[in-house]
């Protein structure tokens, strides 16, 4: 089970992701062994607010990693952990603009690059979450075409390895994509 879960800023994709990580365990009479990677970086005091929320609305038996750069490192290493049974990683858009700080074009590939080969050796259930930026105009700047650019080239291609793709808009999920 691969999910890709896409929508704007507070559209509920968060929420609607936990949602589907619940519900997988519950369908299943599993117990909850969910570890969620985290790529966010506390850059102000709004984010770390953000971030202080997000934490405290997870339930506190899930397990938390911490990823803003090396986010295939990350997974590959879960992918040996015996106390996972679910991965949830929210935010790829912010793990991108990480990247794109770096400011070395060939990182950002090699990253991007590993990130997709863990997502499709990938063999316990993942959930991604991901800000669809590309739904209004060119945006200006350089640096800010460059991020649309990366953005909607990882969803298409995460699109494709993922059995599902929903949009959450307004709260509501949307299915984009659902293979079976």
């Amino acid at each position: 089970m691969k999910y890709l879960v896409l929508g704007g800023v507070r559209s509920g994709k968060s929420r609607y992701a936990e949602k589907l990580a619940r519900e997988y365990f519950s369908s299943n009479g599993l117990d909850e062994k969910i570890t969620l990677i985290a790529t966010a970086t506390v850059s102000d005091d709004s984010m770390a607010d953000r971030i202080q929320k997000h934490q405290n609305e997870r339930p506190s038996h899930w397990a938390t990693s911490e990823a803003p750069i090396y986010l295939a490192r990350t997974l590959d290493a879960l992918q040996a952990e015996e106390g996972t049974s679910l991965v949830i990683i929210d935010c790829l858009t912010l793990w991108l603009t990480n990247l794109l700080m770096e400011d070395d074009p060939a990182f950002l590939e090699i990253q991007i690059a590993d990130f997709e080969r863990a997502v499709s050796l990938c063999e316990k259930p993942l959930i991604l979450v991901s800000n669809e930026t590309n739904m209004g105009v060119s945006p200006l700047g350089e640096l800010t075409r460059r991020y649309c650019d990366q953005v909607g080239i990882l969803h298409q291609r995460l699109a494709q390895t993922c059995d599902k793709v929903m949009l959450v808009v307004a709260g509501l999920p949307l299915t984009l994509k659902s293979e079976k």
